[in-house]
């Protein structure tokens, strides 16, 4: 076992839950779970599995896991950021252990762990997904963002983990078209300017300094409507998205194309409205 505390946040989540929690419970001494107010089985699945739970109002991802966190006493070297749709293979778990144990006192403090994404049953493979999600306590934080959140580094440095996580969302293409127009409200919301930090940019990971010059240096300053197109042709031609398969396709259009132009649909909505209240 590592001294490791696992946080995960929980809506309605007793489809994912069990097999999320399943997969750390041997290895972490504390499994916290952060729910707002689910109305299914998930408080029963997360006692079943041994967790504590907190109960808290939902605003966005970032301001609910750092409550989480900050109301959580966390006495452990390292904590776990763990969505109930992720779960830790057999390897992924051994390695995830040994590398808890054998750097508690060395500069090492957080680890970038790479998913296998599935999408209406079909695992992803040319879908290269991954964040910073193991970190040691007090020299790591996540970002306090609408949006797009990623755990920043304050002390130490960060390795990547060898073994992949799987991410698999099981609530359907509904559910999922659902939250992401959520998330699409509340990314306008970050790029009208209304984050609640502002971070060192030094403190994030390369890739993520990397994507994050692309999309606001390069990415929105192509035309609006145009722009979401051609991340769409690059995600299903450069990057493979069309070798997965009808999978890969559909998945493509709907996150790089749909997804990108509803945000700047919403961008446009909110510009007509500040005029239309200027008028006024």
């Amino acid at each position: 076992m590592a001294d490791l505390t696992v946080i995960t946040l929980t809506y309605n989540e007793e489809a994912n839950l069990p097999d999320c929690l399943l997969s750390v419970k041997d290895i972490a001494k504390r499994i916290i779970v952060c729910d707002s107010f689910s109305t299914d089985k998930t408080l029963d699945i997360a006692k079943e599995y041994g967790a504590e739970i907190i109960q808290h109002e939902f605003y966005n991802y970032a301001s609910q896991y750092i409550y989480a966190e900050e109301s959580s006493n966390i006495t452990t070297k390292w904590v776990l950021r763990l969505d109930a749709d992720e779960r830790l293979t057999d390897e992924a778990r051994t390695e995830i252990e040994r590398i808890c144990n054998e750097n508690e006192n060395t500069d090492v403090s957080a680890v970038d762990v790479y998913y296998r994404v599935s999408f209406l049953g079909k695992e992803l493979k040319h879908y290269p997904f991954h964040k910073v999600i193991l970190y040691k306590y007090g020299k790591a934080h996540l970002e306090n963002r609408n949006m797009d959140e990623h755990i920043t580094v304050t002390e130490g440095r960060s390795i990547v983990l060898s073994n992949k996580l799987i991410h698999n969302d099981y609530k359907g293409l509904t559910a999922w078209v659902d939250k992401h127009n959520k998330y699409s409200n509340r990314e306008v919301l970050d790029l009208l300017g209304q984050n609640e930090e502002k971070v060192d940019l030094s403190s994030l990971s390369f890739a993520t300094r990397v994507k994050r010059f692309i999309k606001f240096k390069i990415y929105y300053n192509l035309p609006t409507g145009i722009r979401s197109y051609f991340y769409y042709l690059f995600r299903l031609f450069i990057k493979g998205g069309i070798l997965d398969g009808k999978e890969g396709r559909i998945f493509a259009f709907l996150q790089a194309y749909w997804y990108r132009y509803l945000v700047d649909a919403k961008m446009y909505e909110h510009m007509i409205n500040k005029k239309s209240k200027e008028q006024d």
